[in-house]
Protein backbone atom coordinates (compact mmCIF):
# COMPACT_ATOMS: atom_id res chain seq x y z
CA UNK A 1 0.00 0.00 0.00
CA UNK A 2 1.42 3.60 -1.09
CA UNK A 3 2.25 5.95 1.49
CA UNK A 4 0.05 9.13 1.12
CA UNK A 5 2.26 12.68 0.94
CA UNK A 6 0.96 16.36 0.63
CA UNK A 7 3.37 18.26 -1.09
CA UNK A 8 3.73 22.13 -0.62
CA UNK A 9 5.60 24.12 -3.02
CA UNK A 10 4.72 27.95 -4.01
CA UNK A 11 5.34 26.87 -7.74
CA UNK A 12 6.34 23.56 -9.78
CA UNK A 13 7.18 22.80 -13.14
CA UNK A 14 5.58 22.60 -15.83
CA UNK A 15 2.40 24.99 -14.59
CA UNK A 16 4.58 27.92 -12.93
CA UNK A 17 8.63 28.55 -12.90
CA UNK A 18 10.58 31.06 -11.38
CA UNK A 19 13.92 28.81 -10.36
CA UNK A 20 14.67 25.40 -9.38
CA UNK A 21 12.75 24.88 -6.78
CA UNK A 22 9.82 24.12 -9.33
CA UNK A 23 11.63 21.49 -11.36
CA UNK A 24 12.10 20.38 -7.90
CA UNK A 25 8.61 20.19 -7.25
CA UNK A 26 7.64 18.99 -10.81
CA UNK A 27 9.97 15.73 -10.95
CA UNK A 28 9.99 14.50 -7.77
CA UNK A 29 6.40 13.09 -7.36
CA UNK A 30 7.21 10.95 -10.52
CA UNK A 31 10.32 9.89 -9.09
CA UNK A 32 8.46 8.87 -5.47
CA UNK A 33 5.64 6.82 -7.45
CA UNK A 34 8.39 3.66 -7.94
CA UNK A 35 9.05 4.31 -4.28
CA UNK A 36 5.63 2.67 -3.30
CA UNK A 37 5.05 6.84 -2.50
CA UNK A 38 2.63 8.77 -4.12
CA UNK A 39 2.58 11.81 -3.62
CA UNK A 40 -0.14 15.07 -4.06
CA UNK A 41 1.42 18.67 -4.57
CA UNK A 42 -0.24 21.65 -3.23
CA UNK A 43 -0.03 24.65 -5.06
CA UNK A 44 -1.09 28.34 -4.61
CA UNK A 45 -4.46 29.06 -6.93
CA UNK A 46 -2.35 31.82 -9.59
CA UNK A 47 -4.25 32.57 -12.62
CA UNK A 48 -1.55 30.14 -14.56
CA UNK A 49 -2.89 27.70 -12.39
CA UNK A 50 -6.08 27.91 -12.49
CA UNK A 51 -6.17 28.41 -16.12
CA UNK A 52 -4.49 24.71 -15.99
CA UNK A 53 -7.02 22.93 -13.70
CA UNK A 54 -10.06 24.77 -15.14
CA UNK A 55 -13.53 23.73 -13.71
CA UNK A 56 -11.62 21.33 -11.36
CA UNK A 57 -13.84 19.81 -8.65
CA UNK A 58 -13.95 21.45 -5.09
CA UNK A 59 -12.68 18.47 -2.48
CA UNK A 60 -12.88 20.82 0.33
CA UNK A 61 -13.67 24.08 1.60
CA UNK A 62 -11.85 25.44 3.87
CA UNK A 63 -12.60 27.96 7.57
CA UNK A 64 -12.84 31.34 6.45
CA UNK A 65 -9.24 32.46 8.11
CA UNK A 66 -7.91 34.33 5.54
CA UNK A 67 -10.63 34.89 3.39
CA UNK A 68 -12.75 32.22 0.81
CA UNK A 69 -10.90 29.36 -0.11
CA UNK A 70 -11.46 26.06 -1.15
CA UNK A 71 -8.95 23.47 -2.50
CA UNK A 72 -9.25 22.06 -5.86
CA UNK A 73 -8.13 18.80 -6.98
CA UNK A 74 -6.85 17.91 -10.57
CA UNK A 75 -3.98 15.94 -12.64
CA UNK A 76 -1.81 18.19 -15.27
CA UNK A 77 1.30 17.15 -16.60
CA UNK A 78 1.15 14.15 -14.39
CA UNK A 79 0.76 15.89 -11.23
CA UNK A 80 -1.70 15.14 -8.62
CA UNK A 81 -2.48 18.50 -7.83
CA UNK A 82 -4.22 20.13 -4.84
CA UNK A 83 -5.05 24.20 -5.95
CA UNK A 84 -5.58 26.67 -3.03
CA UNK A 85 -8.11 28.45 -5.08
CA UNK A 86 -7.80 31.65 -2.82
CA UNK A 87 -8.72 34.97 -5.01
CA UNK A 88 -7.75 37.32 -2.42
CA UNK A 89 -4.60 35.66 -2.08
CA UNK A 90 -3.43 34.90 -5.42
CA UNK A 91 -5.98 35.98 -8.37
CA UNK A 92 -3.29 38.99 -9.45
CA UNK A 93 -1.08 39.49 -11.85
CA UNK A 94 3.17 39.23 -11.83
CA UNK A 95 4.79 36.41 -10.74
CA UNK A 96 3.93 34.01 -7.28
CA UNK A 97 6.00 36.85 -5.48
CA UNK A 98 5.85 40.21 -6.86
CA UNK A 99 3.45 42.18 -8.60
CA UNK A 100 3.89 44.03 -12.03
CA UNK A 101 6.21 46.28 -10.94
CA UNK A 102 9.04 43.50 -9.78
CA UNK A 103 8.44 44.88 -5.92
CA UNK A 104 7.14 41.85 -3.49
CA UNK A 105 3.81 41.69 -2.85
CA UNK A 106 3.05 43.64 0.73
CA UNK A 107 0.90 40.94 1.96
CA UNK A 108 3.19 37.80 1.16
CA UNK A 109 2.92 36.94 4.73
CA UNK A 110 -0.74 36.87 4.70
CA UNK A 111 -0.78 34.96 1.18
CA UNK A 112 1.46 32.47 2.27
CA UNK A 113 0.23 32.35 5.55
CA UNK A 114 -3.34 31.16 3.53
CA UNK A 115 -0.42 28.26 1.98
CA UNK A 116 0.30 26.50 5.11
CA UNK A 117 -2.73 26.61 6.70
CA UNK A 118 -4.23 25.29 3.72
CA UNK A 119 -1.26 22.54 3.46
CA UNK A 120 -2.15 21.78 7.03
CA UNK A 121 -6.03 21.19 6.81
CA UNK A 122 -5.43 19.18 3.56
CA UNK A 123 -3.25 16.85 5.56
CA UNK A 124 -5.86 16.50 8.33
CA UNK A 125 -8.82 16.35 6.25
CA UNK A 126 -7.81 14.44 3.90
CA UNK A 127 -5.89 11.66 5.31
CA UNK A 128 -2.01 12.14 4.65
CA UNK A 129 0.12 10.22 5.93
CA UNK A 130 3.18 13.03 5.87
CA UNK A 131 3.88 16.60 4.39
CA UNK A 132 6.39 17.91 2.80
CA UNK A 133 7.24 21.27 3.08
CA UNK A 134 9.33 23.37 0.46
CA UNK A 135 11.17 26.54 1.41
CA UNK A 136 9.98 29.21 3.50
CA UNK A 137 6.41 29.92 1.44
CA UNK A 138 5.11 26.91 2.87
CA UNK A 139 7.26 27.12 6.70
CA UNK A 140 3.97 27.27 8.52
CA UNK A 141 2.56 24.08 7.32
CA UNK A 142 4.67 22.88 9.89
CA UNK A 143 3.66 25.18 12.53
CA UNK A 144 -0.29 24.71 12.30
CA UNK A 145 0.32 20.90 12.13
CA UNK A 146 2.30 20.90 15.63
CA UNK A 147 -0.60 22.20 17.19
CA UNK A 148 -3.18 20.41 15.72
CA UNK A 149 -5.51 17.65 17.09
CA UNK A 150 -3.66 14.84 14.77
CA UNK A 151 -0.09 14.56 14.31
CA UNK A 152 1.58 14.55 10.78
CA UNK A 153 4.78 14.37 10.42
CA UNK A 154 6.77 16.83 8.41
CA UNK A 155 9.54 17.04 6.00
CA UNK A 156 10.72 20.49 5.50
CA UNK A 157 13.25 20.70 3.19
CA UNK A 158 15.63 24.26 2.68
CA UNK A 159 15.86 25.26 -1.29
CA UNK A 160 18.11 28.26 0.14
CA UNK A 161 18.60 29.25 3.36
CA UNK A 162 19.45 33.03 1.96
CA UNK A 163 15.23 33.48 1.31
CA UNK A 164 13.94 33.00 4.86
CA UNK A 165 10.32 34.62 4.89
CA UNK A 166 10.38 37.59 7.25
CA UNK A 167 7.62 39.64 8.38
CA UNK A 168 6.31 41.99 11.13
CA UNK A 169 5.41 40.88 14.34
CA UNK A 170 2.00 42.27 14.13
CA UNK A 171 0.75 39.35 11.60
CA UNK A 172 1.55 36.44 13.88
CA UNK A 173 -2.04 37.83 15.56
CA UNK A 174 -3.87 36.94 12.06
CA UNK A 175 -2.08 33.47 12.34
CA UNK A 176 -4.85 31.63 14.45
CA UNK A 177 -2.20 30.02 15.83
CA UNK A 178 -1.94 29.79 19.88
CA UNK A 179 0.25 32.45 21.75
CA UNK A 180 2.80 29.26 22.79
CA UNK A 181 3.91 29.53 18.80
CA UNK A 182 5.35 33.16 19.94
CA UNK A 183 9.12 32.57 20.88
CA UNK A 184 12.08 31.11 20.11
CA UNK A 185 10.99 28.13 20.89
CA UNK A 186 8.11 28.97 17.92
CA UNK A 187 8.04 30.91 14.76
CA UNK A 188 9.27 34.24 16.35
CA UNK A 189 13.01 35.46 14.64
CA UNK A 190 14.77 38.41 16.18
CA UNK A 191 11.39 40.15 16.57
CA UNK A 192 9.85 39.20 13.67
CA UNK A 193 7.93 36.68 12.18
CA UNK A 194 9.45 33.73 10.54
CA UNK A 195 8.50 31.38 8.31
CA UNK A 196 11.60 29.81 7.48
CA UNK A 197 12.27 29.69 10.99
CA UNK A 198 8.95 28.35 11.75
CA UNK A 199 9.60 25.50 9.25
CA UNK A 200 12.44 24.26 10.90
CA UNK A 201 11.43 24.67 14.52
CA UNK A 202 8.43 22.82 13.31
CA UNK A 203 9.52 19.83 11.00
CA UNK A 204 10.00 16.47 12.30
CA UNK A 205 12.87 15.87 9.53
CA UNK A 206 15.18 18.82 7.82
CA UNK A 207 16.67 18.22 4.78
CA UNK A 208 18.40 20.68 2.52
CA UNK A 209 19.55 19.72 -1.29
CA UNK A 210 22.74 18.74 -1.10
CA UNK A 211 24.76 16.73 1.34
CA UNK A 212 27.78 19.11 1.77
CA UNK A 213 25.00 22.56 2.20
CA UNK A 214 23.79 20.75 5.03
CA UNK A 215 27.08 20.70 6.70
CA UNK A 216 27.54 24.39 5.56
CA UNK A 217 24.62 25.57 7.04
CA UNK A 218 25.58 24.86 10.40
CA UNK A 219 28.55 27.00 10.51
CA UNK A 220 28.31 30.58 11.58
CA UNK A 221 29.79 31.29 8.07
CA UNK A 222 27.23 30.25 6.19
CA UNK A 223 24.09 29.63 8.29
CA UNK A 224 22.62 32.87 7.91
CA UNK A 225 21.41 33.10 11.32
CA UNK A 226 20.26 30.22 11.86
CA UNK A 227 23.18 28.01 11.68
CA UNK A 228 22.56 27.52 15.93
CA UNK A 229 18.64 26.13 15.87
CA UNK A 230 20.26 23.86 12.65
CA UNK A 231 23.12 22.73 15.45
CA UNK A 232 20.50 22.08 17.84
CA UNK A 233 18.71 20.34 15.73
CA UNK A 234 21.75 18.12 14.19
CA UNK A 235 20.03 14.79 14.64
CA UNK A 236 17.38 16.03 12.37
CA UNK A 237 19.09 17.40 9.78
CA UNK A 238 20.84 15.73 6.19
CA UNK A 239 21.20 16.78 2.54
CA UNK A 240 19.64 14.86 -0.18
CA UNK A 241 21.02 15.91 -3.65
CA UNK A 242 18.59 17.06 -6.45
CA UNK A 243 18.12 15.63 -9.87
CA UNK A 244 16.66 15.80 -13.15
CA UNK A 245 13.82 14.33 -14.81
CA UNK A 246 16.00 12.74 -17.47
CA UNK A 247 12.53 12.21 -19.70
CA UNK A 248 12.51 16.21 -19.72
CA UNK A 249 15.58 16.91 -20.02
CA UNK A 250 17.30 14.45 -22.70
CA UNK A 251 19.87 15.80 -25.61
CA UNK A 252 18.35 13.03 -27.52
CA UNK A 253 14.92 14.15 -27.61
CA UNK A 254 15.14 17.90 -26.64
CA UNK A 255 12.83 20.05 -29.42
CA UNK A 256 14.95 23.78 -28.41
CA UNK A 257 18.07 21.74 -29.53
CA UNK A 258 19.28 22.90 -32.85
CA UNK A 259 20.58 19.25 -33.64
CA UNK A 260 20.08 15.54 -31.40
CA UNK A 261 22.48 14.11 -30.01
CA UNK A 262 23.25 11.39 -26.92
CA UNK A 263 26.70 9.83 -25.58
CA UNK A 264 26.57 7.58 -27.89
CA UNK A 265 26.00 9.85 -31.20
CA UNK A 266 27.99 13.16 -29.73
CA UNK A 267 28.97 14.38 -32.88
CA UNK A 268 25.61 16.21 -34.04
CA UNK A 269 27.01 18.75 -30.96
CA UNK A 270 28.73 20.51 -33.09
CA UNK A 271 25.64 22.12 -34.95
CA UNK A 272 24.47 23.39 -31.90
CA UNK A 273 27.64 25.33 -30.86
CA UNK A 274 27.39 26.81 -34.17
CA UNK A 275 23.21 27.65 -33.53
CA UNK A 276 24.43 29.38 -30.02
CA UNK A 277 27.38 31.20 -31.46
CA UNK A 278 24.63 32.75 -34.02
CA UNK A 279 21.96 33.28 -31.60
CA UNK A 280 24.19 35.14 -29.08
CA UNK A 281 26.29 37.32 -32.32
CA UNK A 282 29.09 35.19 -31.71
CA UNK A 283 32.23 34.27 -34.57
CA UNK A 284 31.08 30.91 -36.06
CA UNK A 285 34.38 29.65 -34.72
CA UNK A 286 34.01 26.23 -33.91
CA UNK A 287 37.60 25.87 -32.17
CA UNK A 288 37.00 28.72 -30.26
CA UNK A 289 36.35 27.46 -26.70
CA UNK A 290 32.86 28.59 -25.57
CA UNK A 291 31.60 29.41 -22.22
CA UNK A 292 27.60 29.75 -21.17
CA UNK A 293 26.18 30.85 -18.07
CA UNK A 294 22.71 30.65 -17.23
CA UNK A 295 20.77 31.45 -14.62
CA UNK A 296 19.84 34.70 -12.02
CA UNK A 297 22.46 37.30 -12.40
CA UNK A 298 23.13 37.73 -8.95
CA UNK A 299 26.20 38.37 -6.61
CA UNK A 300 25.53 34.87 -5.00
CA UNK A 301 25.58 33.48 -8.57
CA UNK A 302 29.09 35.23 -8.79
CA UNK A 303 27.90 37.03 -11.71
CA UNK A 304 30.82 39.72 -11.27
CA UNK A 305 33.57 37.08 -10.45
CA UNK A 306 32.81 36.07 -13.99
CA UNK A 307 33.20 39.40 -15.40
CA UNK A 308 36.17 40.09 -13.28
CA UNK A 309 37.95 37.04 -15.30
CA UNK A 310 36.85 37.91 -18.41
CA UNK A 311 39.95 39.50 -19.77
CA UNK A 312 41.55 36.09 -18.85
CA UNK A 313 38.68 33.93 -20.81
CA UNK A 314 39.46 36.02 -23.74
CA UNK A 315 42.96 36.47 -23.44
CA UNK A 316 42.62 32.06 -24.05
CA UNK A 317 40.77 32.80 -27.26
CA UNK A 318 37.38 31.79 -25.44
CA UNK A 319 33.64 33.09 -26.21
CA UNK A 320 31.37 33.42 -23.56
CA UNK A 321 27.40 33.22 -23.61
CA UNK A 322 25.32 34.88 -20.76
CA UNK A 323 21.86 34.23 -20.36
CA UNK A 324 19.53 36.14 -17.30
CA UNK A 325 18.21 37.93 -15.55
CA UNK A 326 18.58 39.78 -11.64
CA UNK A 327 20.18 42.36 -10.16
CA UNK A 328 19.73 45.97 -12.71
CA UNK A 329 23.51 46.63 -12.26
CA UNK A 330 24.99 42.93 -13.02
CA UNK A 331 22.58 43.28 -16.05
CA UNK A 332 24.13 47.13 -17.09
CA UNK A 333 27.38 45.30 -16.71
CA UNK A 334 26.31 42.57 -18.67
CA UNK A 335 25.25 44.44 -21.86
CA UNK A 336 28.36 46.48 -21.60
CA UNK A 337 30.38 43.74 -21.81
CA UNK A 338 28.54 42.34 -24.81
CA UNK A 339 28.69 45.48 -26.36
CA UNK A 340 33.09 46.36 -25.70
CA UNK A 341 33.37 42.61 -27.00
CA UNK A 342 31.35 41.91 -30.41
CA UNK A 343 31.27 38.82 -31.82
CA UNK A 344 32.85 37.36 -28.16
CA UNK A 345 30.56 38.09 -25.54
CA UNK A 346 26.90 37.99 -26.14
CA UNK A 347 24.06 38.82 -23.51
CA UNK A 348 20.61 37.65 -23.62
CA UNK A 349 19.06 39.16 -20.44
CA UNK A 350 15.68 37.67 -19.77
CA UNK A 351 13.96 34.03 -19.05
CA UNK A 352 13.77 31.88 -22.03
CA UNK A 353 13.91 28.02 -21.09
CA UNK A 354 14.53 26.40 -24.62
CA UNK A 355 17.46 29.29 -25.62
CA UNK A 356 18.86 27.98 -22.14
CA UNK A 357 18.92 24.36 -23.16
CA UNK A 358 20.61 25.42 -26.66
CA UNK A 359 23.43 27.03 -24.13
CA UNK A 360 23.24 23.47 -22.33
CA UNK A 361 23.27 21.80 -25.46
CA UNK A 362 25.99 24.32 -27.69
CA UNK A 363 28.33 25.35 -25.16
CA UNK A 364 31.39 23.45 -24.21
CA UNK A 365 31.35 24.32 -20.52
CA UNK A 366 28.81 26.00 -18.41
CA UNK A 367 29.97 28.10 -15.78
CA UNK A 368 28.25 27.64 -12.04
CA UNK A 369 30.95 30.18 -10.29
CA UNK A 370 28.36 30.69 -7.11
CA UNK A 371 29.70 31.70 -3.46
CA UNK A 372 27.04 29.22 -2.40
CA UNK A 373 24.83 27.32 -3.85
CA UNK A 374 22.35 24.39 -2.02
CA UNK A 375 22.60 22.28 -4.72
CA UNK A 376 22.10 23.86 -8.14
CA UNK A 377 20.60 22.53 -11.22
CA UNK A 378 22.89 24.17 -14.05
CA UNK A 379 25.42 21.90 -13.51
CA UNK A 380 23.55 18.72 -13.70
CA UNK A 381 22.26 19.97 -17.17
CA UNK A 382 25.25 20.51 -18.29
CA UNK A 383 26.64 16.95 -17.51
CA UNK A 384 23.19 15.75 -19.65
CA UNK A 385 24.35 17.89 -22.18
CA UNK A 386 28.01 17.03 -22.36
CA UNK A 387 29.21 20.73 -21.29
CA UNK A 388 31.34 19.86 -18.48
CA UNK A 389 30.78 22.78 -15.84
CA UNK A 390 33.09 24.97 -14.50
CA UNK A 391 31.77 25.29 -10.38
CA UNK A 392 33.38 27.05 -7.28
CA UNK A 393 34.15 24.31 -4.96
CA UNK A 394 30.71 24.42 -2.80
CA UNK A 395 27.68 22.87 -1.31
CA UNK A 396 25.81 20.42 -3.64
CA UNK A 397 28.71 21.66 -6.58
CA UNK A 398 31.08 20.00 -4.64
CA UNK A 399 29.34 17.04 -4.57
CA UNK A 400 28.11 16.73 -7.92
CA UNK A 401 31.42 17.77 -10.33
CA UNK A 402 34.48 15.82 -10.13
CA UNK A 403 37.30 18.38 -10.53
CA UNK A 404 39.40 17.41 -13.72
CA UNK A 405 42.71 17.65 -11.24
CA UNK A 406 46.02 15.35 -12.60
CA UNK A 407 44.64 12.61 -10.55
CA UNK A 408 41.37 12.45 -11.54
CA UNK A 409 42.32 12.82 -15.55
CA UNK A 410 44.70 10.08 -14.90
CA UNK A 411 41.91 8.08 -13.65
CA UNK A 412 39.40 8.74 -16.00
CA UNK A 413 36.73 10.23 -13.49
CA UNK A 414 37.10 13.66 -13.82
CA UNK A 415 33.68 15.51 -14.92
CA UNK A 416 34.38 18.83 -15.10
CA UNK A 417 36.43 21.87 -13.41
CA UNK A 418 36.45 23.08 -9.69
CA UNK A 419 37.70 26.28 -8.25
CA UNK A 420 37.57 27.61 -4.48
CA UNK A 421 34.65 30.10 -4.16
CA UNK A 422 34.22 34.04 -4.20
CA UNK A 423 37.93 34.51 -5.60
CA UNK A 424 37.59 36.09 -9.18
CA UNK A 425 41.66 35.02 -9.75
CA UNK A 426 40.75 31.35 -9.24
CA UNK A 427 38.35 31.63 -11.44
CA UNK A 428 40.45 33.26 -14.09
CA UNK A 429 42.79 30.62 -13.58
CA UNK A 430 40.14 27.77 -13.68
CA UNK A 431 39.00 28.89 -17.32
CA UNK A 432 42.37 29.25 -18.69
CA UNK A 433 42.75 25.62 -17.19
CA UNK A 434 39.32 24.75 -19.10
CA UNK A 435 40.40 26.47 -22.65
CA UNK A 436 43.33 23.92 -22.45
CA UNK A 437 41.65 20.85 -22.12
CA UNK A 438 38.70 22.23 -24.48
CA UNK A 439 41.45 22.36 -27.16
CA UNK A 440 42.93 19.15 -26.75
CA UNK A 441 40.33 17.38 -28.32
CA UNK A 442 41.33 13.69 -27.01
CA UNK A 443 40.73 14.94 -23.12
CA UNK A 444 37.94 16.78 -23.58
CA UNK A 445 36.04 14.47 -25.40
CA UNK A 446 36.87 11.98 -22.47
CA UNK A 447 35.82 14.52 -19.99
CA UNK A 448 32.27 15.16 -21.92
CA UNK A 449 31.66 11.34 -22.21
CA UNK A 450 32.27 11.20 -18.26
CA UNK A 451 30.08 14.21 -17.86
CA UNK A 452 27.03 12.58 -20.12
CA UNK A 453 27.65 9.20 -17.58
CA UNK A 454 26.88 10.42 -14.64
CA UNK A 455 23.98 9.67 -13.15
CA UNK A 456 22.08 12.97 -12.81
CA UNK A 457 18.20 11.42 -12.34
CA UNK A 458 16.40 11.36 -9.02
CA UNK A 459 16.42 7.48 -9.01
CA UNK A 460 19.18 7.60 -5.67
CA UNK A 461 17.62 10.80 -3.77
CA UNK A 462 14.10 9.34 -4.58
CA UNK A 463 14.95 6.44 -2.44
CA UNK A 464 16.60 8.57 0.09
CA UNK A 465 12.96 10.46 0.72
CA UNK A 466 11.07 7.22 0.38
CA UNK A 467 13.13 5.43 3.06
CA UNK A 468 12.34 8.90 4.85
CA UNK A 469 8.92 9.16 4.60
CA UNK A 470 8.27 5.20 5.71
CA UNK A 471 10.01 5.71 8.80
CA UNK A 472 8.51 8.82 9.86
CA UNK A 473 4.93 7.13 8.93
CA UNK A 474 5.97 4.06 10.97
CA UNK A 475 6.87 6.41 14.02
CA UNK A 476 10.55 6.05 14.14
CA UNK A 477 12.24 7.68 11.35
Amino acid sequence: MSLRVLAVASEAFPLLKTGGLADVAGALPGALAPEGIAVTTLLPGYPAVLRAVGEAPVVLDLPDRFGPARLRRAMVGGLDLLVLDAPGQFDRPGNPYNGPDGEAWPDNGLRFAALGFAAAEAALGLGFDAVHAHDWQAGLAGAYLRFAPRRVPVVFTIHNLAFQGQFPPELFGRLGLPPAAWGIEGVEYYGSLGFLKAGLWSADRITTVSPTYAEEIRTPQSGMGLDGLLRARAESVGGILNGLDEAVWDPATDPALAARFSAAEPAPRAANKAALQARFGLAPDPGAPLFAMVGRLAWQKGMDLVLEALPALLGAGGQLAILGTGEAALEARCRAAAAAHPGRVGAAIGFDEALARLCYGGADSVLVPSRFEPCGLAQLCALRYGAPPLVARTGGLADTVIDANTMALAAGCATGVQFPPGDAAMLASAVQRTAGLIRDAAAWSRLRANAMACDVSWRRSAAQYAALFRGLAAGHG
